[in-house]
């Protein structure tokens, strides 16, 4: 999971160094992503990952850092499952 969400920070993120060079807790504003990268970042991760982020997470402290994206996208796997 970590690999594809870093590969699609370099692919869509529009961040200022490679994805790859970043901690999982490192913040990706700080690194160049702006709001309106996350709706790209959003999108590819609803793609890859089959999964639909509802609105309770469309919020910047989702995609603050890479743990806090898997993270997100487990909660929302699990909640996929739940129902």
């Amino acid at each position: 999971m970590e690999a594809t969400i870093r590969a699609i920070l370099d692919e869509v993120g529009g961040l200022v160094r490679p994805a790859g060079s970043l901690s999982t807790r490192d913040d990706l504003f700080v690194a160049g992503l702006t709001s309106f990268a996350t709706v790209g970042v959003m999108l590819a991760i609803e793609d890859e990952f089959d999964v639909a982020f509802p609105d309770s997470l469309l919020v910047r402290s989702t995609f603050v850092s890479i743990d806090a994206l898997m993270a997100a996208i487990t909660s929302v796997k699990g909640e996929a499952h739940a129902a």
